[in-house]
């Protein structure tokens, strides 16, 4: 699914327009961007996480020329934890599930 899929899919199970739609997704994006930025975290009971975190400088290899050694900075990556809904939803679904033990 893509962005537009999206907010049609939105504006069908909410009855608003699509403008309404995509303006609360794009809403959203700001929101939780500008939480990230702050160093903050967003967390959607259920559903999962959003977070940032900060990845250590380490030594790497040049890919273009292996035997140079180069030194990789720091940087701040975003992060999501799915919450216990969404796994619980999703593991009832995998192709490879066993089917739930009955008493």
């Amino acid at each position: 699914m893509n962005k537009a899929e999206l907010i049609t899919q939105i504006a069908d199970r909410t009855n608003v327009t699509k403008k309404q739609a995509e303006d609360m997704i794009e809403a959203f994006e700001d929101i939780v961007t500008a939480t990230l930025v702050a160093g903050s975290e967003v967390v959607l009971a259920g559903f999962g996480a959003f977070s940032s975190k900060t990845r250590k400088p380490r030594a790497g290899v040049n890919p273009q020329n292996p035997t140079q050694k180069i030194q990789i900075p720091a940087v701040t990556v975003p992060k999501f934890k799915a919450g216990k809904g969404l796994k619980d939803a999703l593991k009832k679904t995998s192709p490879g599930a066993a089917p739930a033990a009955t008493v």
